[in-house]
């Protein structure tokens, strides 16, 4: 059956994390793709690494589809992605081995692939898509085998061996010319059992836009760079209607970088899924200073239920050294006006940022107390190649310059503080969060402190403080 075989490389079970959490969402880049494939002609087919065995699983879809391509596209709207971590890797270069070996050509398109474009390239890779997928994607698939012509991609000339980088393909500024996405290729009652088993509920994932416009010196963006666009507000509320009567979630995560940028664009969307009765509870990413009255009024009308916020730090001083162009007070603006409507908070926080002391760390510390979060997630500042804050450490850098996993959390140049540090500060402020015994979270304050050979006293003053 010739034809084009899809895959990704986001195996839940290699990442303990995520086995915990036990979230799993369908591949959305991935079945993206395959629709733009499938509306230019092509047959479709997709190897579903989330839940089968990466590579028994896989050679057999091989086997079984006998596709003339095989394309590795990555879920670029899922973090875990952008995070370009070794295990994803690793798996990419086994797929991409085993479909050479079977005379395939092998295309991918991944974050990873694009910061690192001559090690896939030489272990799993005919070409490297550069930029946004579907364009691209559809034009090579047609021109493989005199791929000259096709912009945004890489890959060796065949005549000389030489690398060869085609000029940049602008980004696709009409999301709604893209159709939906291929959901018939994936098996959603694994991802349905999946999450009743774990959580009692069922959430799908969805996108409204594309890329992020804000400088966070620390964020990469290899694949949509510092362009944003959006779909319209039709379409957004068209899918989700599509989702509720279809497959009948519980829950919707819209996985964009920053969901309602504009005030217009939310009030719009509001309107939409209310004319169509569209409503899904929905989880959403976005900024403390976008989260004015009028924005989160329209966003519970719309059936937002949760926004996580990118907080970062409770210091204005690393805030400005990140170029976050936010200021603390918003955190707690934002908060308010969300808890006004009923709608629960998450607040993203980074440690370990150059500079960033003990001072630092207590500052961010009390802004949680103070803002009292629903929820939390904690990182450690994670060198990518493309950012200012790369370029910034690049030189104190070892042999390891990516997380195995996503529960990591390595810090992997010269900070202030260890690595075991960060873990069990991490893990400390989580449970103070999440409400565990206060006898429990004041013995792991004091292991923080102790660490630091902070004394006692300060621990208990640390702790009481709350």
């Amino acid at each position: 059956m010739a034809g084009v075989l899809l895959t990704h490389c986001n195996h839940l079970y290699f990442d303990r994390k995520q086995v915990r959490k036990m979230q799993p969402y369908p591949p959305l880049q991935t079945l993206l793709a395959a629709a733009c494939l499938r509306r230019d002609g092509w047959q479709a087919a997709l190897f579903d690494s989330t839940f089968e065995d990466p590579e028994e699983g896989f050679s057999k879809a091989l086997r079984e589809q006998s596709p003339e391509l095989l394309v590795i596209c990555e879920d670029h709207f899922n973090f875990l992605t952008k995070m370009c971590l070794v295990r994803n890797r690793e798996l990419a270069f086994r797929m991409g081995e085993l479909a050479r070996e079977a005379g395939v050509p092998v295309i991918i398109a991944s974050s990873d692939a694009s910061d690192n474009i001559i090690p896939y390239l030489k272990q799993c890779a005919d070409f490297v898509v550069l930029g946004e997928v579907e364009q691209t994607l559809t034009e090579l698939v047609r021109n493989y085998r005199d791929p000259g012509g096709v912009r945004g991609i890489a890959f060796r000339d065949p005549d000389t061996g030489t690398l060869r980088i085609t000029p940049k393909r602008d980004p696709i500024s009409n999301l709604d010319s893209l159709p939906f996405p291929s959901w018939d290729l994936v098996d959603i009652e694994a991802y349905r059992t999946a999450w009743i088993q774990a959580h009692g509920q069922f959430s799908l994932n969805a996108v409204s836009s594309r890329g992020c416009p804000f400088q966070c010196n620390w964020c990469a963006k290899p694949v949509f760079g510092s362009h944003y666009h959006a779909r319209s507000a039709q379409s957004v509320a068209c899918e989700m209607q599509f989702l509720k009567t279809r497959f009948r979630p519980d829950h919707l995560w819209f996985a964009d970088d920053i969901f309602a940028l504009s005030p217009s664009w939310t009030y719009a969307f509001a309107d939409a899924v209310e004319e169509r009765s569209a409503q899904i509870p929905f989880k959403m990413q976005s900024r403390c200073d976008l989260m004015t009255r009028n924005t989160v009024s329209a966003l519970r009308r719309a059936g937002c239920a949760e926004v996580w916020m990118g907080a970062e730090s409770g210091s204005q001083k690393i805030l400005d050294a990140m170029d976050k162009g936010t200021r603390l007070d918003q955190v707690f603006h934002a908060r308010e006006n969300l808890a006004g409507h009923g709608i629960r908070v998450g607040l993203f926080l980074q440690f370990g940022y150059p500079g960033e002391t003990w001072d630092d760390i207590r500052k961010t510390i009390d802004m949680v107390r103070r803002a009292e979060p629903d929820a939390i997630g904690v990182s450690v500042s994670y060198p990518l190649p493309g950012t200012r804050f790369y370029d910034l450490v690049s030189q104190q850098l070892g042999a390891k310059k990516n997380w195995n996993d996503s529960d990591d959390l390595s810090i992997m140049f010269q900070g202030r503080f260890s690595s075991e540090f960060y873990l069990a500060l991490r893990d400390a402020l989580h449970a103070e969060v999440d409400g565990a015994p206060v006898e429990e979270v004041a013995a792991m304050w004091s292991q923080v402190n102790s660490m630091e050979a902070v004394s006692v006293e300060s621990t208990v003053a640390l702790w009481t403080s709350c």
